[in-house]
């Protein structure tokens, strides 16, 4: 029997021995039994929106019950994130949370209104997204060497956009620019999608992405990538290179998308929204969608609530040693 068969069964035991369940126990028995807001922390058409909107499509049939997106932006995904944490921890309200809100946010807020650990209940990974070097198309730069070379030489005339403070585009960058030791100006937007926007629209220089936002741009012609950060190449973008290839091996970066719960969340709640999400995942046409857009799909294993606890403990880690000496 899996986990959520085996924490199910448990319930299940509790509530016959009890001989009448507590309140809070009979909801989560029956949930949901009403619509589903899924706070994403960015604005519509970024990449935690756009596969947010995939998973939880076919969540709601297996659920029965609406979920519905609610678009909130701020301070890198922070304000969304500080709200989701405070909300009734009855399963009616959730997070789409990512490496930048439920990781990076660590370091870079010293006062940050919440904790990804303490604060949350982990429900379920969604998807890897893989980070691509991209800049506008008439960056003079040919290839990610020239790339290199060039933001060297010129980093007191170039600029480099970002979703927010702590959004996965800005940290990204900022391990990319500690591997090249520059700063160059930095250009906040409220989410990827008008980041993206300005970078199609010659108004910045560069930025680092998530492959799910920049795949169709990519293949439009309207921006230019010069690398993926993962040590294979995407099967979304086959002729883009990899930095390992292209010349930049210790740039290497992947994001991630996952559900979160206020934490006290019952069990019961949280195994009903994992088997949803699971199955979802499962799905041929949502996994080709995810597939066309170049996310990488978690392994069975990879996407239980305590995968996804130790996920977040070791990226905490990892940001905090890589943020700290840039926010000193």
């Amino acid at each position: 029997m899996n986990w959520y068969g085996r924490l199910l069964a448990s319930g299940g035991l509790i509530a016959l021995a009890g001989g009448s369940a507590l309140p809070a126990q009979a909801q989560a028995q029956g949930y949901p039994t009403r619509s589903i807001t899924m706070i994403v922390p960015f604005a519509a058409g970024g990449p935690s929106d756009v596969i947010s909107r995939i998973v939880t499509g076919h969540m709601a049939q297996t659920l029965g019950q609406s979920i519905i997106i609610e678009n909130v932006v701020g301070a890198g995904g922070t304000t969304a994130t500080a709200r989701a944490a405070r909300a009734a921890n009855d399963g009616y309200t959730l997070i789409t949370g990512h490496m930048g809100t439920h990781a990076a946010s660590v370091p870079l807020y010293p006062k940050l209104a919440y904790h990804p650990e303490k604060d949350f209940e982990p429900v379920a990974l969604l998807a890897g997204t893989p980070i691509l070097i991209l800049a506008r198309k008439d960056f003079p730069p040919k290839d990610l060497k020239d790339f290199v070379t060039y933001v060297k030489a010129n980093v007191e005339k170039i600029n480099a956009a970002h979703a927010g403070i702590g959004s996965v585009s800005h940290v990204s960058c900022q391990l990319l620019n500690s591997v090249l030791d520059i700063k160059p100006v930095g250009v906040p937007f409220n989410g990827t999608g008008p980041a993206m926007n300005a970078l199609v629209g010659g108004q910045v220089d560069y930025m680092c992405d998530q492959i799910v936002n920049a795949v169709p741009q990519i293949k439009g012609g309207t921006i230019k990538a010069y690398a993926v950060a993962t040590p294979a190449r995407n099967p979304s973008l086959p002729d883009v290179p990899t930095t390992t290839e292209a010349g930049l091996p210790a740039f290497q970066a992947q994001a991630w998308s996952a559900i979160f719960a206020p934490k006290g969340t019952p069990p019961e709640v949280i195994a009903k929204l994992n088997a949803a999400a699971v199955k979802a995942l499962d799905d041929e046409n949502v996994r080709k969608r995810l597939f066309d857009l170049g996310s990488v799909i978690p392994a069975t294993a990879e996407r239980t609530p305590e995968a996804l606890a130790a996920l977040v403990k070791s990226e905490i880690a990892k940001w905090t040693s890589v943020l700290k000496p840039a926010t000193n």
